[in-house]
């Protein structure tokens, strides 16, 4: 039986892998994978505050950006509309297209768009 052989990783490597999980579309378990390395060992390096990547090196929160929003002329609806009805219509890239009734949460609504842009 093959002895398992315990890595020691750097303090340098394990910034440069938790700087890669902050990539857009970039996900801990690909990060992971390419290392081959457990995907709860980098969440345990990101929780450290020696090797979490500061927001100026290029983390999911400084790459936040507006998205263009383009407000159309639709035509008029032909069934009355309900004074107390809401609706945000949201165009996503690749085609999609996002409807939404009703109240919402907009923290909610802004994590499911950056999942379904990802």
């Amino acid at each position: 039986m093959a002895r398992r052989t315990r890595r020691l990783w750097t303090d340098e490597e394990n910034r440069s892998i938790c700087l890669q999980t902050t990539a857009p579309g970039v996900s801990v378990a690909q990060v992971a994978l390419r290392y081959t390395v457990n995907a709860n060992l980098i969440f345990k390096w990101l929780r450290d505050p020696k090797y979490r990547p500061s927001p100026e090196a290029g983390s999911k929160e400084a790459g936040l950006r507006f998205l263009p929003v383009e407000i159309v002329k639709q035509a008029p609806v032909t069934r009355p509309a309900l004074a107390a009805e809401n609706h945000i219509e949201i165009e996503l890239a690749g085609g999609h297209r996002m409807r939404i009734s009703g109240s919402y949460d907009p923290e909610v609504l802004a994590r499911l768009i950056r999942g379904l842009s990802a």
